[in-house]
C-alpha cells in the first residue's frame, strides 16, 4: 500500500555537487610530451615510474602533435590513467626561429601547452628522456609555487631553472600566464638553445622554488663512467645521445640504470607484483589482471581481488578469483574469496571458502569473525556467537570476533509494544564503542515521530541484517514503515548484493512490503573518488523511490545526486527533510539552552577511509592542525573530541610529529544524553565528521566543519552558511581556522542566535512534512 503525497519542499536551485570542488582535494597529474621518435624513452619513464613508485597514481597527460593508433595502446598499456592531449602546433609558428621539425625544437615550444591545462591544481611535467628511480612523493605533496631544479650554467651565475621537470601548481595554470608565455615567445629576445628554459626564465627572473637536485639529476654529472648516486629519483638523460639510440661513450652505469625498466609487459606486470608491500589499487589492478590471466598465480589474484574490495567492487574480486585454482591449503586467498562472496551475498559459497580458511592460524580469527556476520546477518544470534568465541579462543585481541560477540550478547530484553501501534523502524543500530553520531541517529529520527522512541511505539529492523520473509511479515504487521538512521546509500559499510547499498533487502522482498514506506533523512553518503559501480544500486534505489510514499534526503547534494540516478517521472517524489540532529533542541521535550557553557572548543577528525579524505596532503594537513591549536589555545581551552576509536589518532598524531598536546574525549562511550550534553555545553565545534557538524549545531552550538567530504560542503549551503567550513586541504588552513573562530566566539550570543535562526528554518520543513507523514502514517 502506498500513499502519494506531493514533496512540499524542493530546493530552489541545483546545488553545486562535484566532489572535488567542495572538498578542495587536489587534482594531481604528470604531464609529458610525446613523439614517435621518443616513444621508447617514454615507455621506460611510465614502466620505471609505476617500479619506483608502486603507490602513486595519478592521471598522466601526454601532449602530442601526433602519435599511432599502435603507439597510443601501447602507452594505455603502461598507465591506467593516461589522457591522451593533442596540443596547437600552429599556435607556436611565431615562436620557431630554427628546424619545425626537430623534435628538441618542438619539444620546447610544445611543452609550454601544459601551462594551458585547466582542470588540474598541480601538474608535474616529466621529459621523455627521464628515467625514475627513486621516491617522488614529495613532489606531490607541494602546493605552492612553480618548483624545478635550479642550474647554473658555466660562466653563467644567473639562476635559472631546469625544465624538464616542474612541479607547477595552479596560479600558473591561467590565461593571464599564457599570454605572458606568448609575448615572450613572440618577442624572439631569448636563446633558442635553451628553448623553453629561455621562456620561462625569461618570465621567472629566477623566481621560483628550488628542487633538490636529486629531483632532476642531468647525465653529464656522470662523465667518466661514474655510479648514479643512490639517493638519485630522477635521472634525466639530456645531450642529444639517447639510451634507446644506443646513448653514449663515458655514461655505462647511467646506461645501465636506464636497461633496468627497459622490459616486456608480462616483465613489468611480474615485477610490479613484487614492487613492495603498497601498490596503488589502480596499478595492481591494471597489471595484476593480465597477470593472473597470463599465470593463473593465485597470491596476485588475492592482492588484487583485495583491491577490488578495498574499492567496493566487490563483484570484480569475486570474478578474479574464479579465474584460479585455489590450493586448499592456502587459506588466505580462501578467507579473501569468502569476504568477497559474503559481500555480493552468495552466502553458501561464502561460508565453505570461509570454513577452509580456518585451518590456518594466521587466517582463523578473521574467517571466523566473518562466519559469525553471516549467521548474524541471517537471524543466528547463537551461531554467530559460536564462531565468534571460536575467533577470540585462536586470537583473543581480534577485534572483529569481539564486536560479533558483543552484538550476540548482553542485548536487554525490551517490553514490545503491540503490532498495531508500532512502526517499523529500518536503521544502522551502532555498536558500543562505535560511531557517537551513528549511535544518537536512530533515537533522533524516532524523535522526529514520536517522543516515545522505545519498543512500545518501535519495531528495529536492523538494516544489515537480511530482510527475510519472516522480517517482511513482522513488518507488514506494523502500521507502517520508516528508514532512516545514517548515511545508508554508500556501497561498502556493510556491502550485499541483494540492494547494493547499507540495507539488505531483495526486490522481492521489497515489493512484498504493504504498509506505508517513508525513508527519512537518509544521506547520499559516496565520498569523493568513490562510486557505486554496479547497476544494482539503481535498480534497487527506483524501486524504493516507487514503493515510497514518502522520500525525503537529509541535503539538497543528496538530493541531485539520487536524481540522477532516476528516471524523470520520480524526480518530484525525491524532497529535502534535514538531518533530525540538526533540529535537536525542537525535538527533546523540556530543551533547555545551557545557562553557561565551558570555555572549550571542541576538535574532531576522521580517519575512515583517510585516503579519499586526505589524498597526498594528510602530512599538510597535520602541521596545519598543530599551528591551528596553538592559535585556538589563545581562545579557549582546545579538546580532542573521538566519535570512534580511530578518531582518536590526530592527537596521537599531533603530539608525535608537532610535540602538540590533546587532551581527548571518548565520545565513543558516552549515551545520547552525555552526546547532546556536551555539544550543548561547548562554545565551538570544530568537526570532520558529518555529525560532529550537525549535532552540535542541533544543540545550538557553533560549528566550524573541516571538510574532507562532500556531505559537510551539502548541509552548509543548505543553511547558507559556506563559511562556516574550511577544506582539510585549504593552504591556509591553519590561519582560516584561527580567524573564524575568533570572530563566531567575538560576540558569541549574536553567533549562537544565527545558529537558532538557521535551525529555525531546518525546523519549518521538518514541521511541514511532519503533516504530511501523520497523513501517511497515522498518529
Amino acid at each position: 500500500m502506498t500513499t502519494s503525497i506531493p514533496a512540499s519542499a524542493s530546493a530552489p536551485a541545483a546545488p553545486a555537487t562535484d566532489a572535488s570542488a567542495l572538498t578542495g582535494k587536489r587534482r594531481i597529474a604528470f604531464a609529458s610530451f610525446v613523439d614517435e621518435n621518443y616513444l621508447p624513452g617514454f615507455l621506460v619513464l611510465l614502466r620505471s615510474l609505476a617500479l619506483s613508485n608502486p603507490d602513486v597514481c595519478e592521471d598522466f597527460l601526454v601532449l602530442h602533435d601526433d602519435l599511432r593508433p599502435a603507439s597510443v595502446a601501447a602507452i594505455r598499456e603502461l598507465h591506467p590513467r593516461v589522457k591522451f592531449r593533442r596540443v596547437d602546433a600552429d599556435h607556436y609558428d611565431s615562436y620557431v626561429k630554427g628546424d619545425q621539425d626537430n623534435y628538441l625544437v618542438r619539444k620546447a615550444y610544445f611543452i609550454l601547452d601544459v601551462f594551458r591545462i585547466r582542470d588540474y591544481d598541480t601538474v608535474i611535467t616529466l621529459d621523455t628522456d627521464m628515467v625514475v628511480l627513486g621516491p617522488i612523493n614529495e613532489l606531490l605533496s607541494l602546493r605552492q609555487g612553480l618548483a624545478a631544479v635550479p642550474q647554473f650554467f658555466y660562466g653563467d651565475k644567473t639562476r635559472m631553472l631546469n625544465s624538464g621537470l616542474l612541479v607547477i601548481q595552479k596560479e600558473y595554470l591561467t590565461d593571464a600566464f599564457c599570454a605572458k608565455i606568448d609575448a615572450i615567445g613572440r618577442s624572439g629576445k631569448y636563446e633558442l638553445d635553451k628553448h623553453d628554459q629561455g621562456i620561462l626564465n625569461a618570465l621567472l627572473d629566477g623566481d621560483f622554488v628550488d628542487l633538490d637536485p636529486k629531483y632532476n639529476y642531468v647525465k653529464r654529472r656522470l662523465s667518466g663512467d661514474l655510479p648514479v648516486p643512490d639517493d638519485t629519483a630522477v635521472l634525466h638523460f639530456t645531450g642529444r645521445h639517447k639510451p634507446w639510440q644506443g646513448g653514449e661513450a663515458g655514461y655505462g652505469q647511467a646506461q645501465e640504470r636506464w636497461a633496468e625498466f627497459e622490459l616486456t609487459d608480462a616483465e613489468l606486470h611480474a615485477a610490479y607484483m613484487e614492487a613492495g608491500d603498497t601498490l596503488h589499487h589502480d596499478l595492481l589492478v591494471h597489471f595484476g589482471t593480465p597477470h593472473v590471466e597470463r599465470t593463473g598465480d593465485v597470491d596476485t589474484a588475492r592482492k588484487v581481488a583485495l583491491a577490488h574490495i578495498g574499492a567496493g567492487d566487490f563483484q570484480a574480486a569475486v570474478d578474479i578469483l574464479e579465474r584460479v585454482h585455489l590450493p586448499v591449503d592456502e587459506a588466505w586467498p580462501h578467507e579473501v574469496y569468502g569476504n568477497a562472496l559474503m559481500a555480493v551475498s552468495r552466502y553458501e559459497e561464502a561460508k565453505a571458502q570461509l570454513h577452509l580458511a580456518t585451518a590456518a592460524p594466521n587466517r582463523a580469527a578473521t574467517a571466523f569473525s566473518r562466519l559469525a556476520q553471516i549467521a548474524w546477518v541471517h537471524g543466528d544470534d547463537a551461531k554467530a556467537r559460536e564462531y565468534a568465541t571460536a575467533g577470540l579462543t585462536v586470537d583473543p585481541t581480534h577485534r572483529g570476533s569481539r564486536i560479533w560477540h558483543q552484538r550476540t550478547v548482553g542485548v536487554p530484553a525490551q517490553p514490545a509494544g503491540r503490532p498495531e501501534d508500532q512502526l517499523a523502524h529500518v536503521a544502522f543500530y551502532m555498536d558500543r564503542q562505535g560511531n557517537a553520531g551513528d549511535k544518537l541517529l536512530p533515537e533522533s529520527v524516532r524523535l522526529g515521530f514520536d517522543r516515545d522512541t522505545t519498543s512500545r511505539r518501535w519495531h528495529s529492523v536492523h538494516a544489515h541484517r537480511l530482510f527475510d520473509r519472516a522480517a517482511l511479515e513482522r513488518v507488514n504487521a506494523r502500521r507502517g514503515m520508516v528508514i532512516g538512521g545514517g548515511g545508508l546509500f554508500i556501497p561498502d559499510t556493510m556491502p550485499n548484493g541483494n540492494s547494493a547499498w547499507q540495507w539488505n533487502v531483495s526486490d522481492e522482498m521489497l515489493k512484498g512490503i504493504d504498509v506505508p514506506i517513508a525513508v527519512y533523512a537518509v544521506g547520499f553518503n559516496a565520498f569523493d573518488g568513490q562510486s557505486y559501480r554496479a547497476g544494482r544500486f539503481r535498480e534497487s534505489l527506483r524501486l524504493l523511490v516507487e514503493k515510497s510514499s514518502f522520500f525525503g534526503l537529509r541535503n539538497h547534494g543528496s538530493i541531485e545526486k539520487v536524481r540522477a540516478m532516476l528516471p524523470a517521472h520520480l524526480h518530484d517524489k525525491v524532497r529535502f527533510q534535514p538531518c533530525p540532529t540538526t533540529v535537536t533542541r525542537q525535538l527533546i521535550d523540556g530543551w533547555q539552552d545551557p545557562a553557561r557553557r565551558d570555555d572549550t572548543i571542541l576538535i574532531n577528525a576522521a580517519y575512515d577511509r583517510a585516503g579519499l579524505r586526505f589524498g597526498h596532503d594528510y602530512g599538510y594537513f597535520l602541521a596545519q592542525m598543530a599551528k591551528a591549536v596553538e592559535g585556538l589555545r589563545e581562545l579557549a581551552d582546545v579538546r580532542c573530541v573521538a566519535h570512534s576509536l580511530d578518531d582518536e589518532k590526530i592527537a596521537f598524531d599531533l603530539r608525535r610529529e608537532h610535540g602538540v598536546s590533546l587532551p581527548v574525549i571518548p565520545m565513543y562511550d558516552f549515551e545520547n544524553d552525555e552526546i547532546r550534553e556536551l555539544y550543548a555545553r561547548t562554545k565551538l565545534v570544530i568537526g570532520m565528521r558529518g555529525h560532529a557538524g550537525m549535532i552540535p549545531f542541533g544543540c545550538g552550538t557553533p560549528i566550524i566543519s573541516l571538510i574532507s567530504h562532500p556531505k559537510m560542503a551539502y548541509f552548509l549551503s543548505d543553511i547558507d552558511r559556506p563559511e562556516w567550513g574550511v577544506s582539510v586541504h585549504d593552504r591556509n588552513l591553519a590561519a582560516l581556522l584561527v580567524e573564524r573562530s575568533r570572530d563566531l566566539l567575538a560576540d558569541h550570543d549574536r553567533t549562537v542566535a544565527d545558529v537558532h535562526g538557521r535551525q529555525q528554518e531546518l525546523w519549518k520543513v521538518t514541521e511541514a512534512n511532519s503533516a504530511d507523514l501523520r497523513t501517511i502514517l497515522g498518529g
